[in-house]
């Protein structure tokens, strides 16, 4: 893939170096001269642009309209919202990833259409959460503008569910289970498929309902 990524911060550019190892051709922009003179004698393999990225004629000259995706890792919200906007509306980039600096700024990414808005502060709180609350469970995947989430849940001896068929387990509202880890075994479930203790459970589910689904797996939370 090509992948364009606007500021050459620590994120930036420890991303820029991540996807090229992996093969990926990769253009790296800041509007910081010094910097880019810096990076391009220290990185031959990524192709450095001094600039501003929230200019078009930035963004062309990275021929932003070759490119599979876009990653906006500057230290302004503000500037990545619009860069991820130009980028999609006016060279038609199919794909749009932003970092998010400060959370307070989070429903400004969704409400322009940032298509995955990275918010680092939140997904750490979620992870501390998880290991204080929800030892079991881990959010493998949030998609759609963070509508949907795909969760892995580990089926403890003491759950509700335990030795029953998917046909007598009430599920909440647009849920569902997609598979079951069981040892080496890898089961997609129908309406006759038990869940046994230690199974592994992996789950689609509306994030809206993501606690009512993991209460229905594993008890009380």
């Amino acid at each position: 893939m090509y992948i364009v990524i606007a500021g050459a911060g620590r994120v930036g550019l420890v991303l820029a170096k991540k996807l090229r190892e992996d093969n990926h051709q990769v253009c790296l922009i800041d509007k910081d001269p010094n910097l880019c003179q810096t990076l391009s004698k220290e990185l031959k393999n990524i192709l450095i642009i001094f600039g501003d990225s929230t200019y078009p004629d930035i963004l062309k000259e990275a021929k932003i309209d070759k490119a599979d995706v876009l990653v906006s890792a500057t230290a302004c919200d503000e500037d990545n919202v619009i860069i991820c906007n130009l980028a999609k509306d006016l060279f038609c980039v199919k794909r749009a990833v932003a970092i998010v600096n400060d959370p307070k700024h989070l429903p400004l990414y969704k409400y322009m259409g940032v298509d995955n808005p990275v918010d680092s502060t939140s997904i750490i709180a979620r992870i501390v959460e998880e290991e204080a609350s929800f030892t079991d469970v881990m959010t493998l995947l949030s998609i759609k503008k963070g509508r949907l989430s795909i969760v892995r849940v580990d089926i403890p001896q003491e759950s509700p569910v335990v030795n029953k068929s998917l046909q007598e387990i009430r599920l909440p509202p647009n849920s569902v289970l997609v598979s079951i880890l069981r040892g080496v075994d890898i089961i997609i479930p129908s309406g006759t498929t038990k869940i046994f203790p230690g199974d592994e459970v992996i789950a689609a589910t509306l994030i809206d309902v993501e606690k009512d689904l993991i209460k229905t797996l594993i008890g009380k939370i």
